[in-house]
């Protein structure tokens, strides 16, 4: 038990409100109209054209977005009210911060970290919004590259970190197309109230839609977003009907937010998202997998799958796993566990914001447990099978380590079997088997056909063979896990100690994952008590 232990975790003021606008864009006057008892066979929506009217906008408001109604006042508040200081920003983004206004420019923090600065949390990136263009941008840092052909923003490479940088030109463009502007000044609205809260308007969550001047130290929000994060409450900027067609994965992000913040969604959002969730099969699927990753790579996988289950997101994304579900007898609203979702939890303890995992971790968690719970095992296979992994594939000495494990096993499982008393030779055997079947489950998990059968088991979803892993990250498992089989390999060395390398982690290293991958599992089938 101890060498078993030693190999695998050693772990304001207010201000007048601003005037309503209206949109203009005819493309987004045309909606999908979708009663919940509606049943759909297929991903194409039926169109309806409505009521221009009732997209009459007032920012900031409460409660029922795009109503019209309970007007929110704007505020700008002092950041030092709000518990932020400068020492919580990251010094990359600091340097980037410092380089823009000594060259003349406004510049703000944006988006999710102003939230989670406001929330003492520690922000997964820092974004940059100035006033600078974006060409100007790029002759300010040596290494920089503007990416993106639709709404571009610019790529800072400070030492190993980069800071997203986008221009308000950049948003003035975009809004300008879809919206007319009819907003007059006031005496408590100036120039750039304007500008910054046409920016705002363009955000996806109200508490998104905030802005953070360090030099200021002033916080302005003009959508309502710090009473919503006062409430836990998350909802759109705009309409939620309209917002997730203007851009789909606003679906997914909504449930990473809700997930990681552990944020309640506004009832209109959350009956949008479920409503419109068929929406993200028209998501490419580089898109579906980046969105996915946010969710389970960065220590909230489990209250994601739990809000992916519970709207009805889960049988598009990973059908094989929604099926799982269903055979446990898990509703929407459990809230108890199973095994799937305390793999991940365990997974979450071990991973923060600014420490992800790599993706080939998760999607390795997610084959591992598939094919557990196509077949129960005995708990001494499991733990032969992943002290191998994280050994390098020396079947014989993760054998020996194993037999002599005395801690109990997790009972409450119907993945785990009794636990027997297997002889050396048996339980080799058994490893190799289980190799077998973790093998057959990645590949599954990337069939078309499989994921297709899969889906037949929900007909009142659209119809999908969705596979969004792509080959990269499937052959990028088969390392992790192939080594079971093949014999220990040539020149592999196991993970000295249990300190975690983040950076090698992140960047998807052999040996980090597999200790990691080990280390979860083994925690997962023999629980600390």
């Amino acid at each position: 038990m101890a060498v078993a232990i030693t190999k695998l975790s050693m772990l304001t003021r207010p201000t007048s409100p601003i005037r309503p606008f209206v949109y203009s864009n005819p493309n987004l006057l045309r909606l999908i109209s979708l009663p919940p008892s509606i049943r759909w066979n297929s991903a194409a929506p039926t169109e309806t054209v409505v009521d221009e009217s009732q997209f009459i906008i007032k920012p900031s408001i409460s409660n029922n977005p795009g109503s019209g109604t309970n007007v929110r006042e704007w505020k700008k508040m002092s950041s030092k009210e709000l518990g932020i200081c400068t020492s919580m920003i990251s010094e990359p983004a600091k340097v980037a911060l410092k380089k823009l206004k000594k060259n003349g420019y406004e510049v703000y923090l944006v988006g999710g970290c102003v939230r989670d600065l406001i929330l003492k949390r520690v922000p997964k990136d820092f974004d940059i919004l100035t006033s600078a263009e974006l060409i100007e941008v790029k002759g300010t840092f040596p290494q920089c590259e503007i990416v993106g052909k639709r709404f571009p923003i610019c790529h800072v490479h400070i030492s190993d970190h980069v800071i997203e940088v986008s221009s308000f030109s950049t948003g003035q463009q975009k809004y300008n197309r879809n919206f007319s502007f009819p907003l007059r000044g006031s005496i408590d609205c100036d120039e750039k109230d304007k500008v910054r809260w046409r920016n705002c308007m363009e955000r996806d969550f109200t508490v998104n839609g905030l802005m953070f001047d360090p030099f200021a130290r002033l916080v302005f929000d003009y959508l309502g977003g710090l009473e919503d994060i006062r409430k836990a409450k998350l909802q759109t900027t705009i309409p939620a009907s309209i917002s997730f067609h203007q851009d789909c994965a606003r679906i997914l992000r909504a449930i990473r937010i809700a997930a990681r913040t552990g944020f309640s969604l506004a009832r209109e959002t959350a009956q949008s998202v479920r409503n419109l969730s068929f929406l993200i099969l028209r998501l490419h699927k580089g898109r579906i997998l980046m969105e996915m990753n946010y969710m389970l790579a960065y220590g909230s996988a489990e209250a994601s799958l739990r809000l992916l289950w519970r709207f009805g997101l889960l049988e598009l994304l990973l059908p094989l796993q929604a099926a799982y579900f269903v055979r446990c007898g898990f509703s929407r609203r459990d809230n108890g566990s199973n095994m799937l979702l305390t793999l991940f939890a365990n997974l979450d303890k071990l991973l923060a914001p600014d420490r992800p995992c790599h993706n080939s971790l998760w999607f390795t968690i997610l084959a591992f447990h598939k094919a557990l719970s196509d077949r129960a095992r005995d708990p001494s296979v499991i733990a032969a099978f992943v002290l191998a992994v994280n050994n390098g594939g020396d079947i014989a000495e993760a054998v020996k380590i194993a037999r002599v494990i005395s801690q109990p096993n997790e009972e409450n499982f119907p993945e785990l079997l009794k636990l027997d008393n297997l002889d050396e030779m048996e339980l080799r055997d058994e490893v190799l088997c289980f190799a077998g079947s973790v093998n057959h489950a990645l590949s599954e998990m990337t069939d078309e056909n499989a994921v297709s059968k899969a889906m037949a088991k929900y007909p009142q979803a659209p119809y999908s063979d969705l596979v969004f892993i792509l080959p990269g990250l499937y052959f990028r498992a088969q390392m992790i896990l192939g080594c079971v089989g093949k014999g220990k390999e040539k020149g592999y060395l196991s993970k000295p100690g249990g300190k975690i390398d983040y950076k090698m982690l992140a960047e998807g290293g052999l040996q980090e994952v597999r200790h990691i991958f080990a280390r979860v599992v083994f925690d997962t089938v023999y629980p600390f008590t």
